[in-house]
């Protein structure tokens, strides 16, 4: 009977350490498991951090105004251009005489628009270039007449503009050059219209710090347009923003062969050759 009890004492004692280290290493596993749980939730933290931390930085750029950040092409070799008064690319005519016609309703005024080349010249730094005057009547009544300087450079098709001296008139009068500019020093000549056209080219139109710093983008080479002189086809479209003013921002079409169509709300109603 002793023997017996003690065996069975024995065995008892042996499920219990058998159960007590099941325990023991239940404990374990569960700790161990905890630790991994713990070490998963950091990285998921910092994971997660890092992600909300790159969402941020994509706000703060994809927030911000577009147009700054585009780059706008500012440097075109002029010096190995041949440069020439007279020449025309598919979007711009610079012949002497030649004459387009712009008109339009602003608010309750008529606004027109003559541009025309003349059939002087003005010699700016080296280059000897085209005067092409812009008459900006509203109501009939002169408010703005400017001369624009161009060039035509036989390498590349494109047309160069060298700068404009502006006369702003209020009741008749001069009152202000606002926005005049010429190329020299600083200033540069930009490209008023490319010998190349591509899709998505950006381009300064003036280069004059803190004075004049037009710039456009093609973003269309296939528009259609209808006109009071006529109806177009494959016309050239451009945005128009000005790196001193960030809000500023216009549209202009061109046509094949005839140049400048429409500006905002004005609509070519006339073109060609005047005496």
């Amino acid at each position: 009977m002793t023997t017996t009890r003690k065996h069975s004492t024995d065995n008892g004692l042996q499920d219990w350490k058998t159960e007590h280290q099941a325990v023991t290493g239940g404990i374990a596993n569960f700790k161990k498991k905890r630790n991994n749980i713990n070490l998963t939730l950091k990285k998921m933290k910092k994971t997660t951090l890092l992600n909300i931390f790159l969402l941020l930085e994509l706000i703060n750029v994809y927030g911000q105004n577009p147009d700054e950040k585009k780059l706008f092409t500012e440097s075109f070799n002029q010096d190995s251009c041949t440069f020439s008064t007279t020449g025309q690319n598919m979007y711009f005519v610079l012949e002497q005489g030649f004459q387009l016609t712009l008109q339009g309703i602003e608010g309750k005024d008529t606004v027109k628009l003559v541009i025309t080349v003349l059939n002087e010249t003005k010699k700016i730094g080296k280059v000897e270039t085209r005067v092409v005057e812009e008459n900006e009547t509203v109501n009939g009544k002169t408010v703005e007449i400017s001369r624009n300087y161009f060039a035509f450079c036989a390498q590349t098709s494109s047309i160069f503009y060298f700068g404009e001296e502006v006369d702003i008139y209020k009741n008749g009068q001069i009152v202000s050059h606002d926005g005049a500019w010429i190329a020299e020093g600083k200033n540069k000549p930009g490209i008023a219209m490319p010998g190349l056209i591509l899709l998505g080219a950006r381009y300064f139109q003036e280069i004059a710090p803190d004075i004049a710093m037009d710039r456009a983008e093609i973003i269309s080479v296939s528009e259609t347009m209808k006109t009071p002189a006529g109806d177009f086809i494959n016309c050239l479209k451009t945005e128009e923003t000005n790196a001193l003013k960030s809000k500023e921002k216009e549209y202009k079409l061109y046509a094949p062969g005839i140049g400048l169509i429409k500006d905002e709300n004005l609509l070519l109603v006339k073109y060609g050759f005047i005496k």
